[in-house]
């Protein structure tokens, strides 16, 4: 029961990683967020990878799988840093969100919660491709929203990591007392064995 609760466990943590992986790549792709559509795509890939690692005990499959969570977990420290400005770090200054290629920032800016979005028309800081805009009457920030978005990642990808490990180790415990059919069998066939003294009858012939 401990095995198949474990497996089912971690089951229900990848479906979950799943669905929050998509929603989130989603709203990358409609804020032009190229860096983290990328992070997505290799974190959706490493869940399938440990969801069929789980269900079919491949072993090297949820090692993988614990391995990426451990990435996982410092590449959303670094988007909370971000979105934080911790350090050096400025979104104002730095788009590395866009790999430097655009100024797009999150979607959530401007749709965000109670967001209030009016244009700023003939603004000369607007570059061509650009307009200028002011926000206000939000309810919750978007750099807030990331920060939230990267926690439930991170604290899905914690439960990940504790039930991966524990899954596998099931299974390399398993791998290790398996027994072949008959292969350890004290009790299988054993030929008769000869006797070492024979006993002589005696031939009687017609005289």
């Amino acid at each position: 029961m401990g095995k198949c609760d474990g497996r089912c466990t971690l089951l229900v943590i990848c479906s979950l990683q799943l669905v929050a992986a998509l929603q989130r790549q989603v709203f990358d792709f409609l804020g032009y967020q190229w860096a983290p559509i990328l992070a997505n795509f290799l974190h959706i890939m490493a869940v399938i990878l440990g969801m069929f690692g789980t269900v079919q005990f491949r072993f090297r499959y949820l090692i993988f799988y614990a391995v990426w969570l451990v990435l996982w977990v410092g590449w959303n420290s670094f988007v909370i840093c971000f979105y934080l400005e911790v350090g050096n770090l400025s979104q104002n200054r730095d788009f590395l969100m866009t790999f430097n290629t655009s100024l797009h920032r999150s979607w959530w800016m401007e749709h965000g919660p109670g967001c209030l979005v009016t244009p700023v028309l003939e603004s000369r800081l607007a570059p061509d491709d650009h307009h200028v805009i002011n926000v206000s009457g939000c309810l919750l920030d978007y750099p807030y929203i990331e920060v939230l978005s990267s926690a439930v990642q991170i604290l899905l990808a914690l439960f990940g990591f504790v039930y991966a490990c524990y899954v596998s180790k099931v299974f390399q415990d398993d791998e290790d007392s398996f027994d072949f059919i008959g292969g350890f069998d004290s009790y299988g066939y054993q030929p008769p064995q000869k006797s070492s003294h024979l006993q002589l009858q005696p031939l009687y012939t017609a005289g």
